[in-house]
């Protein structure tokens, strides 16, 4: 048994889980570093076929993004374009000419690993009533705990949670679900070849991981009370279990156009930042949503039918 493996996998989950019931600039300033370092090996996976990325100029306006994700969410999408146009502008008077493959790996490490991760803050800490107090966009709410901390105030009452807190966790175990499901049944159970992008991973582990994150997600919007409970739940957890199924694979893709096995060495057993974030990528923008507009129409349908 890799038990290097499973005590950095439990040490990990409870940071995350630490980092997502603090929230505020807790979550804020913890995401960022993971994504400051997921953007490194992005760029090391860029390098190593030869192409010269604007690095330094793309890790500077990811973590600009994010910030902006926590202080004003609603200016996010104006800013992705101009920090692409930032980034061009800055590859256009480098000494050497960049090249298109130079220009498409910055302008990708600025969607892959700044924009669509901005979604996580945006859901965490821009919808929760609390921190919107400070910024000015809800009512006041007072608070002593430094840097904003807005832990729920208890478990029992689910109207003193925030939607931030409560479809964040809800996703995030929806997305551990697929993961331990996928893994472990294709481990022992799979026979079939998913794709020739990853070897390993299996049909039926990966039928497995969907329908887990299916079970999750129908029984948390039971527990949560979702409008149209248990099928909102359940198109949720589908959404997540094939979205994380991508995101894995769109890693695998690169780093076996990169030559290399893992993204990184920094996480033991598991490998780097990128292999364990790369489910989190592609689901960030359709939780965010999913909550925010899907669910809301579907209560007002159901209100006023």
């Amino acid at each position: 048994m890799n038990w290097s493996r499973i005590l950095s996998g439990i040490v990990a989950i409870v940071l995350a889980l630490g980092m997502i019931i603090l929230g505020g600039w807790y979550f804020t300033i913890g995401f960022g570093i993971i994504v400051y370092l997921g953007q490194l090996e992005y760029f090391q996976l860029a390098r190593a076929k030869g192409i010269v990325p604007a690095a330094k100029t793309t890790l500077v306006v990811s973590q600009v993004l994010l910030i902006t994700a926590a202080l004003a969410p609603q200016l996010v999408d104006a800013m992705f374009p101009l920090a692409g146009t930032f980034i061009c502008f800055y590859l256009l008077f480098q000494p050497k000419l960049s090249t298109i493959a130079d220009i498409a790996a910055s302008i990708l490490g600025l969607f892959y690993g700044g924009y669509l991760p901005s979604y996580w803050i945006r859901l965490r800490v821009g919808l929760d009533p609390a921190y919107q107090a400070t910024t000015g966009l809800g009512q006041a709410v007072a608070s002593n705990s430094p840097m904003h901390i807005y832990p729920p105030l208890s478990w029992a009452n689910l109207s003193n949670i925030s939607l931030g807190l409560t479809s964040l966790l809800l996703a995030f175990l929806c997305i551990w679900a697929a993961d331990i499901g996928a893994y472990f049944v294709g481990k022992f159970f799979g026979r079939t070849s998913l794709s020739h992008i990853s070897p390993k991973k299996t049909v039926e582990g990966a039928v497995f991981g969907v329908c887990g994150s299916i079970a999750v997600g129908a029984a948390g919007s039971w527990y949560l009370n979702w409008p149209g409970w248990p099928y909102t739940g359940a198109a949720f957890g589908l959404l997540i279990g094939v979205a994380s199924l991508l995101g894995d694979l769109t890693e695998s893709m690169m780093k076996r156009d990169a030559g290399v096995k893992d993204s990184g060495q920094l996480i033991p057993g598991h490998g780097g930042i990128l292999d364990r974030t790369d489910s989190y990528v592609f689901t960030a923008p359709l939780v965010y949503y999913f909550v925010t507009l899907l669910l809301p129409a579907i209560d007002f349908y159901l209100i006023n039918r």
